[in-house]
C-alpha cells in the first residue's frame, strides 16, 4: 500500500513525531434485556479481536520544523501475510481495516487522524469444490375443504455454487403441480449473519439481498421448466475465517400455492 499524507500548514509548527500504523480489527457488540418483578436488567454482549497492527521505522520523522504552505510525506506499507477476512459491516458488528496517522507536538494534545480502506479476501473461484453443481428437491401435500388435493414438487438446480459479487445467479427449476390449485414459485438471495460473543452468546440476523418471483405453474401441470435469476450485490463477501462474525449465502426456492 501506498500514499501520502499532506499538511496545509497555515504558520510555522514545531512537530516532534509523526508515526503512522496500519490497522485491522473485527468487534461484534449487542444489547439484551431480561426483565424482572422490581426491575430491568440491560446485557451488552461483545468481542473484539486485534487482526493486525503494523507500524514501520520509516513512518516515524524526529523532531522538525513544518514551513507555511503545503508539506507532503510518502509512505509504503506492507500489507503482513495472513488469512484475513474480508471488509464487512453488519447490524451488530464488523470487520474494519484503516490507516492511522499520529500528530505528536510539545505541550500540545496528539492529533489522531484515521481512514478506512477496504480488503477483499482472494478466493479462487475456479476451485472444483465451488464450480460443484447443487441441486435439491422437496415436495408437499396441498390441502383444501379437509381433505388432500394432490402434491407440488420441484427440483432447482444451481450451475455451481461458488459465485463472486456482481455475478448472476441462473436458477433452473422443475415444478409438478398435482394439486387443485395454481401455484407460485419465489427465489431469494438471503444473506446470514453470526455474531458471537465472548460470553459464548450468539446472534443470528438475516438480510434479503434479492428476490424474484416466477410464472404461476397451474393446476394439473405435471411437468413445468422455468428460469430464474437473481443478482449478487457489488458489496457481498463470504467470512468464514473469523472466529466472532460468520457470513455464508442461501437460495430459497418456495412453490406457494395460490389462495383460492
Amino acid at each position: 500500500m501506498t500514499g501520502h499524507i499532506s499538511f496545509d500548514v497555515k504558520r510555522v509548527t514545531n512537530i516532534t513525531s509523526i508515526f503512522m500504523s496500519l490497522n485491522g480489527k473485527a468487534e461484534v457488540r449487542w444489547t439484551t434485556r431480561t426483565m424482572s418483578r422490581r426491575r430491568t436488567r440491560t446485557h451488552t454482549h461483545k468481542a473484539e479481536i486485534d487482526l493486525f497492527t503494523v507500524i514501520t521505522g520509516n513512518n516515524a520523522i524526529g523532531r522538525t520544523v513544518l514551513q507555511e504552505g503545503a508539506q507532503v510525506y510518502p509512505f509504503t506499507f506492507q500489507l503482513p501475510q495472513g488469512d484475513f477476512p474480508s471488509t464487512f459491516k453488519g447490524v451488530h458488528g464488523r470487520v474494519v481495516y484503516f490507516l492511522k496517522v499520529e500528530i505528536h507536538r510539545s505541550l500540545h494534545i496528539t492529533k489522531v487522524f484515521e481512514t478506512e480502506f477496504n480488503f477483499s479476501r482472494h478466493i479462487d473461484s475456479n476451485h472444483p469444490q465451488l464450480l460443484a453443481p447443487l441441486s435439491g428437491s422437496n415436495s408437499h401435500m396441498v390441502w383444501g375443504l379437509c381433505c388432500a388435493s394432490g402434491p407440488v414438487e420441484m427440483t432447482v438446480h444451481l450451475d455451481r455454487k461458488g459465485f463472486v459479487p456482481g455475478e448472476t445467479i441462473k436458477i433452473a427449476c422443475e415444478f409438478r403441480n398435482s394439486s387443485l390449485r395454481s401455484a407460485t414459485p419465489n427465489a431469494t438471495l438471503v444473506q446470514n449473519q453470526k455474531y458471537s460473543a465472548l460470553d459464548t452468546s450468539v446472534r443470528i440476523e438475516c438480510k434479503t439481498l434479492d428476490s424474484v418471483t416466477g410464472e404461476p405453474v397451474k393446476s394439473g401441470t405435471l411437468q413445468a421448466y422455468s428460469e430464474m435469476t437473481l443478482t449478487i450485490p457489488d458489496t457481498s463477501l463470504s467470512i468464514s475465517n473469523c472466529s466472532i462474525i460468520d457470513v455464508n449465502y442461501d437460495v430459497l426456492v418456495t412453490l406457494s400455492p395460490c389462495r383460492s
